[in-house]
């Protein structure tokens, strides 16, 4: 008896691993796609496709988890993984309106492809051509479905800095340029103010930069004409946030209004050329804040409380979209007019 219970519990032992086997046998096997578990969360893995390297420039696909903390996202520009992507960026600069540069496929039903430019309206031709082909808008503009600003301030942490330090200043006003063209708003205000205060000039119309260093040459100056190519609402860029701001330089700024530029900054860390009512004018009062220290100083006092971010092209905006894309969810749309959105 004892012998023949002891068959029965091996045979349905035996069965037991049987199954087992078959079943583990027959389950999914790990694919690329498999969800990215981070303490004990897990994310849907997301692919975007970079469809053309802006302006045709080549550059090393970033690590998003590792410089932005955003895992489970794989960058690609292999269009072999059109049909898998999640997403598909395309630099506005490089189609320009040509259509037959975009996909030529089926488009998957949750892909969205998303509209990527920094440049201003004045400086994006063949916007007229793209209406009802992008999801989303990927720009410096604050109403973009993903907006990527050139620069921002964001806040220290702690009670921030009881002291502000800067740099010792033995010039007075700085302005690095690589595109002069006298039709542009900003080379002519330049002419008149040159004519009251002396200006030092940088770039392919003047001197070269310190050890090629914009941060080591403004920093020598006490003002920095951040003078944008064309004046459009959020057109903000590097030319305050890195060459002034890293710089520990007071921004002269022109550009969009005053209303617009407080939107992002403390409206006393800028000076902007509309609150004078000429050139003249703004030349007497750098000089004026030249001779007051105290004064000029009181323009630095944002550092306090805010360090300087400088968007990092291309890296950033590639990584953003993983993050948009894992809180948008289901939802979808379609930009039915795409000039008349981003040339307001």
């Amino acid at each position: 008896m004892k012998l023949l219970c002891s068959r029965v519990y091996l045979a349905a032992f035996a069965c037991m691993l049987l199954t087992m086997y078959l079943c583990f046998q027959n389950l999914p096997q790990a694919s690329f796609n498999a969800p990215f578990v981070t303490d004990n969360i897990v994310m849907d893995p997301i692919t975007v496709l970079l469809w053309l390297h802006p302006f045709g420039k080549k550059r090393p696909i970033p690590d998003c988890a590792t410089l932005y903390n955003i895992r489970a996202c794989t960058l690609t520009t292999d269009r072999d993984q059109y049909l898998r992507s999640q997403a598909v960026i395309i630099h506005h600069r490089d189609i320009r309106g040509n259509l037959s540069a975009l996909p030529q496929g089926p488009r998957p039903v949750s892909q969205r492809w998303i509209w990527m430019n920094f440049e201003s309206p004045t400086h994006t031709p063949g916007l007229k051509k793209l209406g009802g082909i992008f999801n989303w808008t990927m720009s410096y503009r604050s109403d973009s479905d993903i907006f990527v600003p050139y620069g921002y301030l964001y806040p220290k942490k702690g009670y921030g800095s009881k002291m502000v330090s800067l740099p010792h200043k033995k010039k007075l006003v700085a302005w690095i340029i690589s595109n002069w063209n006298k039709e542009h708003s900003r080379v002519k205000y330049y002419i008149r103010l040159r004519k009251h205060i002396p200006i030092d000039v940088y770039g392919g119309q003047g001197m070269e930069l310190t050890n090629n260093s914009i941060v080591q040459t403004v920093s020598q100056y006490k003002f920095y004409l951040a003078f944008e190519n064309s004046q459009h609402p959020d057109y903000i860029t590097e030319k305050l946030w890195r060459n002034a701001f890293m710089s520990s330089a007071v921004p002269v700024v022109l550009g969009p209004g005053r209303a617009n530029y407080e939107m992002f900054l403390p409206p006393d860390s800028f000076i902007h050329i509309d609150d004078f009512r000429s050139p003249k004018v703004l030349a007497a009062y750098l000089n004026f804040l030249d001779r007051n220290p105290k004064l000029y100083k009181k323009y630095f006092m944002w550092k306090k409380h805010y360090n300087v971010h400088v968007s990092s092209f291309w890296g950033e905006p590639y990584c953003s979209v993983c993050k948009a894309i894992r809180s948008a969810g289901s939802q979808t749309k379609t930009i039915s007019d795409l000039a008349l959105w981003f040339e307001a």
